[in-house]
């Protein structure tokens, strides 16, 4: 095993899963409300992020087991199922009002590719940094997000990418209408945005999200 306490290593999970998995190996009927104290979030927060298939880290895994008295971690990886990814330490994308590109100095990060939404080993991922709140509670300020590099598909509606616009870096969710692209933000306070067709040439797609990694120290 690698162990490195800034990834997550492992099966991915949503919150929606771990109410059910705490159900059962607890033996009891849990809410939202019961998870929203378990993680020290709440219940809203917890609903908005089951609307959003938002992954739970391994502090929360950890959290949920101490407090309803269950294991929920799963064994160790097998080193077999870990690839190493460029994590460009001075790339930050914005999770606000836009963030400029500094070196693109890299090193490498082990990550289970179990944790990487639809893995492929002909797919090219990079793993760079968040800054901001707008996609809170989904993505926090400093998290380490995995990209899935765009190859031409189209946007997948209300999925997760990390783009350029008018020199800017962006990660937001995304969604294609027939003249324009929506662009929504997790955090309420954060007002939707579209960009017309007029200036959809200034929009540059860099990939999508596969992945969040939470910082554990």
């Amino acid at each position: 095993m690698i162990h490195m306490s800034s990834v997550i290593l492992g099966e991915t999970m949503r919150l929606e899963e771990l109410i059910s998995l705490i159900s059962e190996r607890a033996n009891l009927t849990i809410n939202q409300s019961m998870l929203a104290d378990c993680l020290g979030i709440t219940r809203q927060t917890v609903s908005n992020r089951i609307k959003n298939e938002s992954e739970v880290t391994v502090t929360e895994l950890q959290k949920a087991e101490n407090y309803f008295k269950v294991k929920l971690l799963s064994e160790p990886v097998n080193t077999e199922n870990i690839i190493y990814i460029d994590y460009y330490t001075d790339v930050f994308a914005s999770c606000g009002n836009g963030s400029i590109v500094f070196s693109s100095e890299k090193n490498k990060l082990p990550v289970a590719t179990s944790m990487i939404k639809g893995y492929s080993k002909n797919k090219l991922y990079s793993i760079i940094n968040a800054t901001g709140n707008s996609m809170y509670p989904t993505i926090e300020n400093g998290d380490k997000l995995i990209v899935e590099h765009w190859c031409g598909d189209q946007i997948q509606d209300n999925k997760i990418y990390v783009f350029c616009y008018n020199s800017e870096f962006f990660v937001k969710r995304l969604s294609k209408n027939i003249d324009e692209v929506i662009i929504k933000s997790d955090n309420p306070e954060y007002r939707v945005r579209t960009i017309n067709s007029k200036s959809l040439a200034d929009l540059i797609l860099i990939g999508k999200i596969v992945a969040v990694i939470k910082d554990l120290d």
